[in-house]
């Protein structure tokens, strides 16, 4: 997905004095106007410290600071502990459950009104131990229709949004146009009944007479139509879903159920545009009615080639899992389907959590393979629009490399095909499908690992989704390059932000980040992996992050889960670094202040004026010139409260003359050039 920009906006002051202004202003040089503003700052610092009062210097300028261990728990996941559906392992507790959809889906696209026909039946699999007294309906697409609240992003078009027309649970048809029954306070209560509410909304919800009870299956019936916005006006990735008539890219574009589980009950969280979803793992088995010579790619596999596709397109088709070069399965001026004044192409797809498609009658249909560890080749489709080649000339190679190398870095991809769909949208990616050409590729594939297979809640912890998906990035890259991958000075930059009052933590719900939406979703994470890897080593992080994503494969962690999950695999107690990577924007903001060097050995005075603690890391050179000397305390040392400390090191014989502190960048610092202290000459 798309990441947003972010800002820092610099702390300012201002010298209200018109004698200094004046100095100022008539000063000969730029420099040394800004020599003479900087004495002046620092004077009016120095001033205001001094006039501190005593019951507030604690505040100001503290010596010592408490550092926080633990990790803070929402009620919720209380609960869910005490359920047993989570538990300190980290892993799926004993008592863990999920709700299940299977989705059965008939729609008509017709390309001359844009619209989208569709009715559906949902089988809701009510896992938990809760009587279901209602639902909740995703309607994704009233975003579109302008009187419901949005984010930062801007829909190419207005439309009328997801109109739903018939709506029937169990049998029992639910009446659109009922009003919520009033009830009365004292009196005689209504009878209950089934009534919906929010059809207008990207969030509606059902009231059932007659609940869904604990342990059953409840079907859903659900008909529906929407138009598919276009234009040039659209900003922001799923907002803009065709090109004119001749491209459609639908997304969200069925009524979905909302996610149900054992920590929040119904998923709540409207629908705003820039963050992302939450949904339920089952099965879909879709047709989907086109004119005919329209291609139509999706999720899932398709299961019936021989009524959509010529018999030359099949016969290519049958050669790509034995070769690495790219098949052309239709070209650009061939007969693009079978025959028919109509085709409806059928997909069925098991254990996913969504299904987009795209389709047009001017797509070139390329295929090769990757080749996945423990599955063996699968198929890998393109298509686009054929004066659009340019951008698809190395999305197989990227592609391909991002499939077979995250398959080896966390766990196998578990899908049997993956699609890259051209389209106005090109960075979104849904089960096997992705909304990209060449240049988000790598970014977008990564997206099947989190949140396809490890179904983390993208509306709520944007970090566990875009972020992971970012330092994997930073991993392929590498490695696609034939290079070690180099996290230096990763932790070390994010001292430059903290302290930003537009950053929200990371644990504050990313449907409302804010102007630093992109930083807190998609930047910070790696940043704190950066960290993790300078306190245990970059390979343990990925084989804990690899189990990980084998422990909670579809199904749905928490950033609980991860945390404890984390902590138990490096066998370390974290929680004072989870607390203040994700529940603050604190930072290490580390400095030598004083170095006694002698010959054999120095004392070294290392300050850490920020919240955050760090382990403390120092490298020696030598004025002999040999291999320099690394030595380490852990972060141990700050949690009685001083922010000083003196490391004392040794070294027989050797004169040092330069020491670093944390000379990989790993620790959040404001100004690393007071991490150096280099011998007078």
């Amino acid at each position: 997905m798309n990441s947003a920009d972010f800002g820092e906006s610099p702390s300012t002051a201002c010298v209200k004095h018109a004698d200094y202004m004046t100095f100022l202003l008539t000063f000969p040089t730029k420099v040394m106007r800004r020599v003479s503003l900087f004495i002046i700052l620092a004077a009016v610092l120095s001033t205001a410290n001094a006039q501190v009062p005593d019951y507030l210097k604690a505040s100001v300028d503290s010596d010592s600071r408490a550092v926080r261990r633990d990790i803070p728990f929402t009620n919720v996941y209380r609960r869910a502990l005490e359920a047993g559906t989570r538990d300190f392992t980290g892993q799926p507790g004993p008592n863990y459950w999920q709700l299940e959809t299977d989705f059965t889906i008939e729609a008509s696209l017709d390309p001359s009104t844009q619209k989208i026909s569709g009715s559906e039946t949902i089988q809701v699999h009510n896992n938990s131990s809760d009587k279901l007294d209602r639902i909740h309906l995703r309607l994704d697409h009233n975003l579109f229709r302008g009187l419901v609240p949005r984010g930062g992003s801007v829909p190419a078009e207005n439309t009328d949004g997801m109109v739903v027309t018939r709506i029937v649970v169990n049998g029992e048809t639910v009446d659109l146009n009922a009003r919520r029954p009033a009830s009365r306070r004292g009196g005689p209560q209504p009878e209950p009944s089934t009534y919906v509410v929010g059809l207008d909304q990207t969030l509606a919800v059902v009231y059932l007479a007659n609940p869904i009870e604990a342990g059953t299956t409840a079907t859903v019936e659900i008909d529906w139509t929407t138009k598919l916005p276009g234009g040039p006006n659209g900003r922001g990735h799923r907002m803009t879903q065709r090109w004119d008539n001749y491209l459609f890219q639908p997304t969200q574009w069925f009524p979905r159920l909302a996610k149900y589980d054992d920590l929040r009950g119904w998923d709540t969280q409207v629908y705003l545009g820039p963050a992302e979803f939450f949904n339920n793992f089952g099965s879909f088995d879709v047709k989907i009615n086109v004119p005919n010579g329209w291609i139509v790619s999706g999720t899932g596999v398709l299961q019936n080639p021989e009524e959509v596709m010529t018999e030359e397109a099949r016969a290519r088709m049958d050669t790509v899992l034995s070769t690495d070069d790219v098949v052309t399965i239709v070209g650009e001026d061939e007969q693009k389907t079978a025959e028919g004044e109509s085709l409806t192409w059928h997909f069925v797809a098991d254990k996913v959590n969504d299904f987009a498609w795209a389709t047009s009658d001017r797509f070139v249909w390329q295929t090769t393979r990757a080749i996945i560890p423990e599955k063996g080749p699968i198929p890998l489709h393109m298509v686009f629009l054929p004066e659009r080649a340019h951008l698809f000339e190395f999305a197989a190679e990227r592609s391909r490399h991002a499939l077979e190398f995250y398959s080896d870095l966390w766990a196998p991809y578990p899908f049997p095909q993956l699609t890259l769909q051209d389209g106005p949208s090109a960075g979104m990616e849904y089960p096997m499908v992705i909304n990209s050409n060449q240049g988000a590729a790598d970014h977008e594939v990564a997206h099947e690992w989190w949140p396809m297979m490890v179904g983390t809640n993208e509306t709520w912890y944007g970090w566990m989704d875009e972020g992971f998906n970012s330092y994997m990035n930073i991993l392929s890259r590498a490695h696609s390059r034939g290079e070690e991958a180099d996290l230096t000075g990763l932790g070390q930059s994010y001292g430059n932000v903290s302290g930003n009052e537009e950053e929200a933590p990371s644990m504050y719900v990313t449907n409302y980040g804010g102007n630093m939406y992109g930083f807190q979703t998609y930047r910070k994470a790696p940043l704190m992996l950066a960290m993790l890897g300078g306190l245990v080593g970059d390979d343990k992080v990925q084989d804990a992050m690899s189990d990980y994503t084998h422990a909670w494969a579809f199904k749905h962690p928490s950033p609980w889960d991860y945390m404890f999950f984390m902590s138990n695999a490096l066998e370390m107690d974290l929680g004072w670094f989870w607390y203040y990577w994700l529940f603050t924007t604190e930072s290490v903001d580390g400095s030598i202040t004083d170095v006694n060097a002698r010959m054999n050995g120095a004392t070294v005075t290392v300050h850490q004026d920020g919240q955050m603690p760090s382990p403390i890391v120092l490298e020696v050179e030598f004025v002999d010139g040999g291999e320099p000397f690394r030595t380490e305390w852990p972060v141990s040392v700050w949690f009685e409260g001083d922010k000083t400390f003196k490391a004392e090191l040794a070294f027989a014989g050797r004169e040092p003359s330069k020491i670093t502190l944390d000379p990989d960048g790993r620790f959040p610092d404001r100004d690393p050039s007071d991490n150096v202290w280099e011998k007078p000459e």
